[in-house]
């Protein structure tokens, strides 16, 4: 099994990701959603983490060999980047989603970005808003972006245009269609539900997907 679906496996396993098409969860923004992903969880299984790590440190390795080091998105990819950075012998840091109001009142904290080509560390992708914040601090304060690595992306069309747009490039070990795949072959959906995750895929907050 490719790696991709290897980690599809793991997080449906750990419930990380749930898949519940019939009985949709609310978004904060309000929108209907037939996925839930909570990526936090595999934090606590120590032999799927450490598969999900490694296979992050891969891609590092693979597509960014010339990583000076890591950034962590705050608060969901700092452990992420901590653990890559021991596998990869790297300078971590991570930043705020907002600089602190007291003491040096720093945004980006540990190792120092200016001058340095780093690499982006992300649990998640979905519309990438908070990924590109990120990669724009970063920028700011004087570092080389070379890209983004991040355990899930729901591969949606607004975050493929926004990473786009703002000239960086994702790479995650599983995704959407992985999860799916993975959850069509061991009968946790079914070929109509299916049909209702990638509906809901193709426009989130359409909502026609529920009447299929």
């Amino acid at each position: 099994m490719d790696t991709q679906k290897e980690v599809a496996k793991i997080l449906l396993k750990v419930k990380a990701v749930f898949l519940r098409p019939t009985q949709p969860f609310t978004w904060a923004s309000g929108i209907k959603s037939p996925i839930y992903c909570d990526n936090r969880l595999t934090l606590a299984y120590p032999e799927e983490r450490r598969f999900i790590e490694n296979a992050l440190a891969d891609i590092v390795k693979k597509e960014y060999p010339e990583c000076e080091a890591l950034f962590g998105t705050s608060t969901a990819g700092i452990p992420h980047a901590a653990i890559m950075s021991e596998i990869l012998s790297l300078p971590m840091g991570y930043v705020r989603s907002s600089e602190k109001t007291h003491g040096r009142e720093n945004k980006i904290e540990g190792a120092n970005p200016s001058g340095k080509k780093v690499v982006v560390v992300e649990d998640l992708i979905s519309t990438g808003g908070s990924s590109i914040d990120v990669v724009n601090a970063l920028r700011e304060a004087g570092a080389t972006v070379l890209g983004i690595v991040s355990v899930f992306t729901y591969g949606l069309k607004k975050g493929i245009e926004k990473l786009k747009a703002a000239s960086v490039v994702n790479h995650s070990v599983s995704n959407f269609d992985a999860v799916v795949e993975v959850a069509l072959e061991t009968g946790y959906i079914n070929e109509k539900e299916k049909e209702m995750l990638v509906k809901f895929r193709s426009d989130p907050s359409d909502g026609s997907w529920m009447s299929i």
